[in-house]
């Protein structure tokens, strides 16, 4: 394990977590005496997407994809 001061570790932060990510585990002391350790983060886990899981649990209005006579004469959709 490499081990960093806090002044070097400021210093070379992004490098430091390149090799985090790399999987090396880095080390920061304050003076000789070791206080945190950069690790790499384990992956958030995707949920599991379950296709049909609201089936009729939602209803659509029969007139959904109907326009008001007044605004669909101001969109120009009728005359």
């Amino acid at each position: 394990m490499r081990s960093y001061s806090i002044g070097e570790a400021k210093t070379n932060l992004s490098q430091l977590i390149a090799a985090a990510e790399r999987g090396e585990p880095v080390e920061i002391r304050r003076g000789r005496t070791p206080v945190a350790r950069l690790v790499p983060v384990a992956p958030a886990s995707k949920p599991v997407r379950k296709p049909g899981a609201l089936k009729g649990k939602i209803k659509v209005a029969d007139d959904f994809d109907s326009w008001p006579d007044d605004i669909a004469k101001a969109l120009g959709i009728v005359d």
